[in-house]
């Protein structure tokens, strides 16, 4: 359907959401009022304040091109082309994983290790803090630490130049890219260290579950940032073998786990001589992270 024009603002808004609603779309009602405001060019205020206005010519072949997009279970950071994290904005690639809140989880358990003093020679706002991020992605973990740690310099890792290009333009927009470099490899390869902490949320869904998952995953996310091999374990094992000839005595591994890996994950941070190995909840209460000092 094309966007009537002659329709006000809070009409329109009623017409999307309940499109989006029959195309089976639980986020209907915040999604209708980001993709009308983006094509008004409004901010969430301006969005209440013009609601009687008519929707206009410009703003209606925007929403023409945008509406689609969702209705065909595109997510919406996708289509917005940004993704707030750590409430920090991110530009997003298509080599890159859309962040999700639930992996600032991750960032805040690096944090505490920093500020609560369990690294030696690092200071609580990062002075003399060296860390590795592992698959690194649209850099979204990697710079909201740089940024919460102004003393803190980080390496960000991934096999995909593409995402490591949009990595760079986020740490650039957020006034890290100083304090920062970037490899493309394979986990650590050719990476030396040693690193205060490494940090990684690699891809852990199974193979076989992949095309399984709701469509804004299954056909949207780079498979690569998913596919951790049949059992969903392939990147931590090979995580958990390399991490420790390039961390210090002391250093910590930090990784975000699925819902039901923490055991197995534990047990590989186990066998590979990590000790005080701790789980992390997210805000459900799930288990999110696995950390452990070697």
């Amino acid at each position: 359907m094309v966007p009537d024009p002659s329709l006000t603002i809070d009409a329109t808004l009623g017409v999307v959401r309940r499109q989006l609603a029959a195309a089976g779309i639980d986020s209907a009602a915040v999604d209708a009022r980001l993709l009308v405001r983006e094509a008004i060019g409004a901010s969430p205020t301006d969005l209440i304040l013009c609601g009687g206005e008519p929707l206009g010519d410009a703003a209606a072949g925007r929403l023409a091109e945008l509406l689609p997009q969702r209705l065909a279970r595109e997510p919406m950071a996708r289509i917005l082309g940004r993704q707030e994290f750590f409430g920090l904005s991110f530009l997003l690639s298509p080599a890159t994983l859309v962040p999700r809140p639930d992996t600032e989880t991750l960032v805040e358990t690096c944090l505490d290790l920093v500020r609560g003093g369990m690294l030696a020679g690092v200071g609580p706002s990062g002075e003399g803090l060296s860390f590795a991020d592992i698959g690194t992605g649209s850099g979204a973990i990697l710079v909201a630490l740089l940024h919460a740690l102004p003393g803190a310099h980080g390496v960000g890792i991934d096999l995909s130049t593409q995402a490591l290009a949009t990595a760079e333009a986020n740490a650039a927009a957020n006034g890290v890219d100083a304090r920062c470099s970037f490899v493309a490899t394979s986990y650590l390869e050719g990476i030396g260290g040693p690193f205060d902490f490494i940090v990684s949320n690699p891809p852990y869904i199974e193979a076989g579950v992949i095309d399984a998952l709701e469509p804004e995953v299954a056909q949207h996310e780079p498979k690569l940032a998913l596919d951790g091999g049949a059992d969903g374990l392939d990147a931590y094992r090979a995580i958990c073998k390399a991490a420790p000839s390039r961390l210090k005595p002391g250093g910590f591994l930090a990784v975000e786990i699925g819902f039901d890996q923490a055991e197995t994950v534990s047990q590989l941070f186990d066998q590979a001589g990590f000790r005080d190995i701790a789980l992390h909840r997210d805000l459900a209460g799930r288990a999110r992270v696995v950390c452990g000092r070697l």
